[in-house]
């Protein structure tokens, strides 16, 4: 499974892949934002800091002023991936890139059906946010598990790019479903390495060792 960042923090992605285990970064209009910068200085940073692919999201609606968007965004690096939102427009827009070689994550994926037009589409990766379905009171992995068999049963070469991730366990069961890929803010990030007893084991190794007066360097 490859690990993308969620986010549009240049620290907190250097913090990530300075451990090698990072794949790609994802960001949106919201993150962007919050980063307080310019879109196309820190794209272009983050492009520069990651090998793997980075999603840049157009955000006009219409198919024509999208494309000219993707076109723009995809210029700005060669591991760029443009991100559409699961429309109309955007699929048209996703099929056009596609036609002209450009990775194109779909994002604001919510069912299997829109998944499916999305692989039909051609895209790179498609984004269901599995957070968001929770907070409705749904459960998210469900619809990760519904893509999983339709994306095997047709061998879409399409990514299933889990989004909206709030907690290692999202992480968990995506992996034990197959996903392809997941996308976290740094803070969940961090949490898969953390567990008490590795904590604990530690402390007591650290003590033991304290108490041979022995020295590896």
């Amino acid at each position: 499974m490859k690990f993308f960042l969620d986010t549009a923090d240049i620290n907190d992605i250097r913090e990530m892949n300075a451990t090698g285990l990072l794949d790609g970064v994802t960001t949106n209009p919201s993150l962007i934002k919050k980063s307080g910068r310019d879109f196309f200085e820190v794209i272009a940073e983050i492009a520069a800091e990651v090998d793997g692919p980075v999603s840049a999201e157009t955000t006009a609606h219409d198919h024509e002023t999208m494309l000219l968007e993707g076109f723009k965004c995809a210029k700005i690096a060669d591991n760029i991936a443009v991100k559409v939102p699961l429309t109309v427009d955007g699929l048209k827009t996703c099929k056009a890139l596609r036609a002209e070689g450009i990775m194109v994550n779909v994002t604001l994926c919510f069912s299997a059906n829109q998944a499916l037009l999305a692989a039909k589409a051609g895209a790179t990766f498609v984004s269901p946010f599995v957070g968001r379905h929770d907070d409705c009171g749904f459960n998210g992995m469900d619809l990760i598990e519904d893509m999983r068999l339709i994306f095997d049963n047709y061998a879409f070469d399409t990514q299933i790019l889990v989004a909206s991730v709030r907690h290692p366990v999202h992480v968990l069961e995506s992996a034990r479903i197959g996903a392809d890929v997941v996308t976290m803010p740094a803070s969940a990030m961090r949490a898969l390495f953390n567990h008490p007893l590795t904590d604990k084991g530690l402390e007591g190794f650290d003590k033991d060792w304290a108490a041979t007066g022995f020295s590896i360097l």
